[in-house]
């Protein structure tokens, strides 16, 4: 672990070593193996992977949903888990420390955009006014100002996922975190959200994990990860997006 700690500030995440197990002896099931990955401050991430690769059970790990088995995450330069064993509580820690972006929006249908967001602000413990005036900024940074006070129904999805962005920045985190954020969106809006989760990144200082399966946008990213059979790795040799015959430099 004094590795992880001396890492410090630069980093967003560091995990070393993941396993995840689901039952024992003969009915045991390994999800997850020994994955590693560090993300900087500033830096957004791919993970691509075929469906039951391990990305969703890294990603719940990571996001302190379901500890790991073994292994360790550290989120802002702060110890998190060791294995099973919470370093922090782990409610607070993701509510102040984390954003989650999903495949829906999961917007509250009876609030408007901007009280979407404020209410994040409101939870962690900020005046109202406060978390208003941070939601508003946010919205108008990421485009939508102008439909603050709509409700989800009367947003496009791509709106809608704009939206949730901001609620995931609301809490000012270290880490945001997107399970196929674009599935829903066709290739245009698609791509204007994987392009939103590159600004957010490099302009706010937050690193960015967004699972994908989406290979038309992997040029937004600073770095591919790939996942199989649980095992993690990052991409070392360039990867073509669908549809266009060339190829996306990766970086390990």
């Amino acid at each position: 672990m004094e590795k992880l700690r001396n890492t410090g500030d630069a980093l967003a995440l560091e995990t070393e070593a993941l396993t995840k197990v689901y039952g024992s002896g003969h009915t045991e099931v390994v999800a997850m193996r020994d994955a590693s990955m560090r993300v900087r401050r500033g830096e957004i991430v791919a993970l691509l992977g075929p469906s039951g690769a391990g990305k969703s059970t890294f990603l719940l790990c990571v996001g302190l949903i379901n500890p790991p088995t073994r292994g360790h995450v550290v989120i802002g330069g702060v110890p998190a888990l060791d294995g099973p064993r919470a370093r922090v509580d782990l409610r607070r820690f993701r509510r102040e420390r984390i954003g989650f972006v999903f495949q829906k929006s999961n917007l509250i249908p009876f609030l408007n955009a901007v009280e979407n967001v404020q209410v994040v602000g409101e939870l962690i413990g900020r005046p109202t006014s406060v978390a208003r005036r941070r939601a508003l900024e946010l919205l108008d940074a990421l485009g939508v100002g102008a439909r603050a006070l709509n409700m989800p129904t009367q947003l496009s999805g791509g709106e809608q996922q704009r939206v949730t962005v901001a609620r995931a920045l609301a809490n000012q985190p270290s880490l945001i975190l997107a399970d196929e954020p674009t599935a829903a969106l066709d290739s245009v809006r698609g791509r204007q959200v994987m392009e939103l989760f590159r600004d957010v990144a490099h302009e706010h200082g937050t690193g960015v994990i967004v699972v994908t399966h989406d290979h038309r946008a992997l040029d937004v990213f600073d770095t591919i990860y790939e996942m199989e059979d649980g095992v993690l790795t990052p991409a070392t040799a360039p990867i073509a997006p669908m549809g266009t015959g060339g190829p996306v430099s990766t970086r390990p």
